[in-house]
């Protein structure tokens, strides 16, 4: 599949000396959803505000759908639809009159059908005639979705697009990132909800202190880098480990009631049946065995901690 933003060597150091993004270099396929985690001040806004014509690289290029995203920045933007993650909205506009307006500046003609699927897609059809400063937050946030895809753009940046919002406009918006993908809309997005980026998200990219760590098929990045862990529960709590089990690096938990093994689910000898009987010749009873994966969220703190990264 054709790349439909492809990003080479992309630096950006501002005035202060600063710099936000080092090297980055990444090809974001036709009709995927790229979810972008890391933590604040890591480089995603500023990677997408680079793509997107807002700040200028200081090294490297960008191009979208073919285009040079700076010598072609109309061809460009026009491709494009951004939700910020502030709450930049004028006053005394209507949610009807805003949209139109976003519309007209892509030079797109009226489409009044279009612009009410959209509003009803957010819930936001009853609210078409009311003013902007009217609205609560989570309303004004369900704006600035519509206003991104007024003008029909084939690749959507939602910039932490739920910080803040309540449950409800969560469940509306990835049921619509949803149905724009369907459509072929190509969907990137950055998180601070995890879990929302392992529920709908493809691939998954991490960036940390402006470099990025990787950009991964979300399942080949669990198989990589997930572990698994054997949870123990014991009929008596003890005070601390048996030397008999000092050779499988356990940790001891709840106060003493649990042993956690760690091991990696895909290669062929996990180890779990010696320790079992190892635990047995130690005098201890099972009261309980549960197995437990390590989720997205897990991997993403490995990896901003410099550990799990795979060679």
């Amino acid at each position: 599949m054709p790349s439909i933003v492809s990003i080479s060597n992309l630096s950006k150091t501002y005035a202060s000396g600063f710099q936000a993004l080092k090297n980055v270099s990444l090809d974001i396929q036709r009709g995927e959803i790229l979810a972008l985690l890391g933590p604040n001040g890591a480089g995603k806004t500023t990677l997408i505000s680079i793509i997107c014509g807002i700040v200028n690289a200081s090294d490297g290029t960008v191009t979208v759908d073919g285009f040079d995203n700076v010598k072609d920045y109309r061809l460009t933007r026009d491709r494009i639809g951004l939700v910020p993650q502030e709450l930049t909205l004028g006053a005394f506009e209507t949610v009807w009159d805003t949209l139109c307006f976003s519309r007209g500046l892509f030079g797109k003609r009226p489409n009044p059908a279009y612009l009410e699927q959209v509003l009803r897609d957010l819930s936001l059809w009853d609210k078409r005639s009311e003013m902007l400063m009217s609205l609560s937050g989570g309303m004004k946030r369900r704006v600035l979705i519509a206003k991104a895809l007024s003008h029909e753009p084939v690749i959507l940046f939602l910039d932490e697009p739920t910080a803040g919002v309540d449950v409800e406009l969560r469940k509306d918006m990835w049921a619509l990132v949803e149905r724009l993908r369907e459509s072929g809309v190509t969907i990137i997005l950055t998180t601070h909800y995890i879990e929302e980026a392992e529920a709908i998200a493809d691939r998954v990219g991490v960036i940390n202190q402006g470099e990025l760590l990787l950009v991964d098929d979300k399942q080949a990045l669990m198989h990589k880098l997930g572990k698994r862990q054997l949870l123990i529960e014991l009929e008596a709590p003890v005070s601390s480990i048996p030397s008999e089990l000092g050779g499988f690096a356990l940790e001891l938990a709840a106060e003493g009631s649990r042993l956690t093994y760690t091991y990696d689910p895909h290669k062929t000898h996990t180890g779990i049946d010696e320790l079992l009987r190892a635990v047995a010749q130690a005098g201890l009873v099972i009261k309980d065995v549960q197995s437990k994966e390590t989720s997205l969220e897990e991997i993403f703190v490995n990896l901003v901690k410099g550990k799990g990264i795979p060679t």
